[in-house]
């Protein structure tokens, strides 16, 4: 296993590798056509950034461990016997980014049998890069962050996404929307799930919550929640929110208070 001084230099070297293709995304940016758009199904959407991205990071990350397995969005993918594993979204904010929005986030994270090891997210627009390594903190831009203090979800702000292809589930999940807005300050919805667990890693959301997702998309962010001093699972309460398609975030403090509008309308089995 990498050690704890190898895996901080190996997270500075994947944060490089984020920030070179967040900055070659933003120059796409300025003369996108939705000409070159891709419907892979339905609301999902796809652009020769997205791919070209995943492939220049892909090449990067060999570079770092090319005995590692990859996991990528848009199909980059290399199967291995190697307990490491790579789990990238080159451009999580899809929409956004067509649309001329600036929340669109590269995300990164690295995998060792089943225990997430680094995870950098770089949110383009505001050339920040949010990282962690395990044991290691979470760090802004090289700065140290931390999930807020506060104990009273009445006074949080919260984060979440819309489902835009499962809506099996939309009258449990409004029932819960239902509740936060009545138990809390409000909720935003940026587009970005990397970005939004980034945001509440350094304290600018109280949590976040959401179904629907793929490894790729919160990854990254959970380990940097998770680092940060938060806590993470899936709505059930259980560890399996990387692969398990839903998620749930938040300071330490509010943590339990979040988890129980969830808890009273989310079907057993989802």
């Amino acid at each position: 296993m990498v050690q704890t001084t190898d895996l901080k230099a190996l997270t500075i070297k994947t944060a490089r590798i984020a920030i070179t293709t967040g900055k070659w995304m933003r120059a796409q940016q300025v003369n996108f056509s939705q000409d070159s758009v891709e419907v892979k199904a339905h609301n999902s959407l796809v652009s020769y950034v997205d791919q070209q991205a995943e492939k220049q990071i892909i090449e990067g990350l060999l570079e770092l461990l090319p005995e590692a397995a990859i996991l990528g969005e848009e199909g980059g993918a290399q199967a291995s016997d190697s307990p490491y594993k790579w789990i990238i979204d080159p451009l999580d904010g899809t929409t956004n980014f067509i649309h001329g929005l600036p929340n669109f986030a590269v995300s990164i994270a690295l995998e060792h049998a089943g225990s997430l090891l680094l995870g950098v997210v770089y949110e383009v627009a505001l050339d920040e890069c949010f990282y962690a390594w395990k044991s290691g903190g979470a760090y802004l831009n090289g700065k140290r962050i931390y999930c807020t203090p506060i104990t009273d979800l009445q006074v949080s702000l919260l984060a979440t996404g819309f489902p835009y292809a499962n809506f099996d589930k939309m009258e449990a999940y409004m029932n819960i929307f239902k509740d936060y807005m009545a138990q809390t300050r409000g909720l935003r919805r940026l587009g970005s799930a990397a970005t939004d667990l980034a945001y509440v890693a350094c304290g600018r959301f109280d949590g976040f919550f959401e179904y629907g997702l793929a490894p790729w998309d919160v990854a990254a962010g959970a380990l940097l929640v998770q680092e940060a001093g938060g806590k993470v699972s899936d709505f059930a309460g259980a560890d399996n929110y990387v692969y398990g398609q839903e998620i749930v975030a938040s300071s330490s403090g509010i943590f339990d208070g979040l988890m129980k509008p969830i808890q009273k309308h989310w079907p057993e089995k989802s």
